[in-house]
């Protein structure tokens, strides 16, 4: 009897995953992940500052709440959207790379690969320029001289237009891409390392929450490697004043802008509290994704069953 060829199916997208994937990603970026976003973004745009520096900057632009500089409502937008977007795109992109030809962890690379694209032009793009856009901007002394948000984004848009909103797109699509993909293999390698170290050679059996928690952190850690282009997104994003900055900066113009004024120390600018922020949400994410799953599913009636 001739074998039938087994039908290839695409994963199935449900609305207890996008909600799970949006609610986990605003609690992560309201707790400790935006503070950590405020500080990498601010030594790469001030690349002379240290650590301790950066923060003393951040505290001076409004205390406690100068480390929350962009959450709302860009940050917010950002994280509420993200997450159905790559769900989409990705699911859809793993299903047509395997009836291309690839492996599931080669489609699952591109799958991921396509979502990240997909998240930096459709949502990422605008976010990250505005989050970077409040975090950069001159604060004036004068009390009613505050620049709302909403006030920012419109003089950007007026001035500049879609292109304006969306500066350093290219950079964020480069960033993503190569974040999904790296995270996705470093973290496959960590968990097959420790799948042979425990003896859980059995693709049944499962990993415990802290030996996940320890690969994806280690994969999130990693993936740091692509730091250069974290800088040049907000270089081209930056509202710091700086005389010497080329104008119309491309990837190409501001890359070799930061190596000629800070070497290869400059492209990495902000690497340890993005490592940090890597790690924070890698924990919360495995930490709390089993209670919010329980949760999300007596809401819903439908078990959410995708990692996020």
């Amino acid at each position: 009897m001739s074998s039938q060829p087994v039908e290839l199916k695409k994963k199935p997208i449900s609305f207890s995953n996008i909600l799970l994937g949006a609610g986990l990603n605003m609690c992560e970026v309201t707790t400790l992940g935006q503070p950590l976003e405020v500080v990498k973004t601010t030594m790469a745009a001030n690349r002379q500052f240290t650590f301790f520096q950066a923060i003393n900057h951040i505290w001076s632009r409004g205390g406690v709440f100068g480390f929350y500089q962009g959450l709302i409502p860009w940050a917010w937008i950002e994280a509420s959207t993200k997450g159905a977007v790559l769900l989409f795109v990705s699911a859809e992109a793993e299903y047509h790379f395997k009836k291309l030809g690839l492996n599931n962890f080669g489609a699952g690379i591109m799958g991921g690969v396509s979502g990240g694209v997909a998240q930096a032009y459709l949502t990422m793009g605008f976010c990250t320029c505005m989050k970077t856009v409040e975090i950069t901007k001159h604060k004036s002394a004068a009390a009613g001289a505050k620049q709302s948000s909403w006030a920012a984004f419109k003089e950007i848009y007026n001035k500049e237009g879609i292109r304006g909103i969306n500066k350093g797109v290219n950079a964020v699509a480069i960033r993503q891409m190569t974040n999904w993909g790296s995270r996705f293999g470093f973290s496959r390698l960590v968990e097959e390392g420790l799948r042979k170290f425990t003896g859980k050679t059995n693709p049944d059996d499962k990993l415990t929450a802290l030996e996940k928690i320890f690969a994806s952190a280690i994969g999130g850690g990693l993936s740091a490697w692509n730091q250069p282009i974290e800088v040049i997104r907000v270089e081209m994003q930056s509202k710091t004043n700086d005389p010497n900055r080329p104008k119309d900066l491309t990837v190409g113009k501001a890359f070799r802008y930061i190596y000629q004024s800070n070497g290869v120390k400059g492209l990495y600018r902000g690497v340890t509290p993005r490592i940090g922020l890597g790690i924070w949400q890698t924990v919360f994410m495995v930490g709390c994704g089993d209670i919010a799953r329980e949760f999300v599913g007596k809401l819903t009636g439908e078990t959410p069953v995708a990692k996020h």
